[in-house]
C-alpha cells in the first residue's frame, strides 16, 4: 500500500456502511426485510488526479468532495430503508450540504468565538486567556454534543455500523479472514477515521486562534470561518503523517486523543452489522478491480 491514507476507508450510513477506496466506493445496507442491498459507483476523477499529490490542497478539495458523497450515500440508505427512490443530486444537494456546513460552522466555530468576546468584555481578562476559553469551550461543545447524540437509539445502531467498519478495516490490513466472528475481535478504533480529523481541527484551531491575539469582533468571527479551509489542510496532512507511522512510540502516543474519542462515536456491532460491513467492502475491493485506469 503506497499511500494508507487514502487507501481504504469509511462511515457508516443509515442501516448501512459506506466504504471508499481510491477508485470507487460502494455501499451495503439492510432493506426493510433483512436483505443486504448493495450499491457501488467510480469515485470522480479528483481522487485520482494532481490534487492527490499537493499537500495541504488535497485535504481541502477532496473533504469538500467527501461531504458530497456521504451526503448521497445517505440518501441512498434512505431510501432502501423506506422504499422510496428520491435522488440527492444538483442544487438540492449543494444546498443541503450548504445549510450543513453553516450550522456547523455556526456552532462549533462562530459561538465559541462570540462566547470569547463576551468573557472579554463583561470579565475583562487578557485577549489570550479569552481566545483560550474561546477554544477550550470549542472543544467541550464537540465533546459534548457527540456524547449527547449518543443516546439517541438510532444515533447509537449508526455508531454500531461505525465499529463496524473500523474493525473491518483493522481486519483487512491484519491479513485476517474477513468473516463476521474474525472481525468481531479486531479494535473499533483506527488511526484514519474521520473523529481523529475532527478533533485535530479543533485542537488546531486551539493553537491558532489563540496566537493570533486581540482582534475586532468582526475580524475575529471573520477569521474563525476564514481560516477554517487552512486548518482543515493541516488537518488532513497531520492525520497522513501519523497513519503513515504508525510503528513509532512516539506518534502511538500522539494519536491517543484521536483514539480516545472514538469511544464516543463507535459502539461495539453485533454479527449483522459486521456482515454488512464485510459487505460493503468486498464490495468496494471487486469495483476497484473491475475499473481500469
Amino acid at each position: 500500500m503506497e499511500d494508507r491514507i487514502i487507501t481504504y476507508g469509511g462511515q457508516a450510513v443509515i442501516e448501512g456502511v459506506l466504504m471508499r477506496g481510491q477508485k470507487a466506493y460502494a455501499i451495503a445496507m439492510r432493506d426493510p426485510d433483512g436483505v443486504i442491498v448493495l450499491h457501488k459507483e467510480k469515485l470522480a476523477n479528483v481522487y485520482r488526479s494532481w490534487i492527490t499529490k499537493v499537500p495541504f490542497l488535497r485535504g481541502i478539495i477532496m473533504l469538500s468532495d467527501a461531504l458530497g458523497l456521504g451526503m448521497r450515500a445517505l440518501t441512498i440508505s434512505a431510501n432502501t430503508q423506506t422504499g422510496e427512490d428520491e435522488k440527492l443530486e444538483g442544487w438540492p444537494l449543494y444546498l443541503t450540504i450548504g445549510v450543513s456546513l453553516t450550522l456547523g460552522i455556526g456552532l462549533f466555530f462562530l459561538l465559541p468565538a462570540g462566547v470569547g468576546s463576551l468573557a472579554e468584555h463583561f470579565l475583562g481578562w487578557n485577549v489570550w486567556w479569552n481566545n483560550l476559553l474561546e477554544g477550550v469551550f470549542r472543544l467541550a461543545l464537540l465533546v459534548g454534543y457527540i456524547w449527547a447524540i449518543g443516546f439517541m437509539p438510532d444515533i447509537k445502531r449508526l455508531f454500531g455500523y461505525h465499529g463496524a467498519e473500523h474493525k473491518t478495516i483493522n481486519a483487512y490490513e491484519a491479513g485476517a479472514e474477513l468473516t463476521p466472528e474474525s472481525v468481531a475481535k479486531f479494535p473499533l478504533q483506527h488511526a484514519r477515521c474521520g473523529t481523529a480529523f475532527m478533533l485535530t481541527l479543533v485542537l488546531l484551531s486551539i493553537l491558532v486562534f489563540t496566537a493570533l491575539g486581540p482582534l475586532p469582533v468582526f475580524w475575529r468571527l471573520a477569521s474563525r470561518v476564514l481560516l477554517i479551509p487552512f486548518l482543515a489542510g493541516i488537518a488532513v496532512e497531520y492525520i497522513r503523517w501519523t497513519a503513515n507511522h504508525l510503528d513509532s512510540k512516539i506518534i502511538q502516543w500522539m494519536i491517543k486523543p484521536n483514539l480516545a474519542l472514538q469511544s464516543l462515536t463507535t459502539r461495539e456491532p453485533d454479527l449483522a452489522m459486521l456482515e454488512v460491513a464485510i459487505h460493503s467492502f468486498q464490495n468496494m475491493r471487486q469495483a476497484e478491480q473491475e475499473i481500469v485506469t
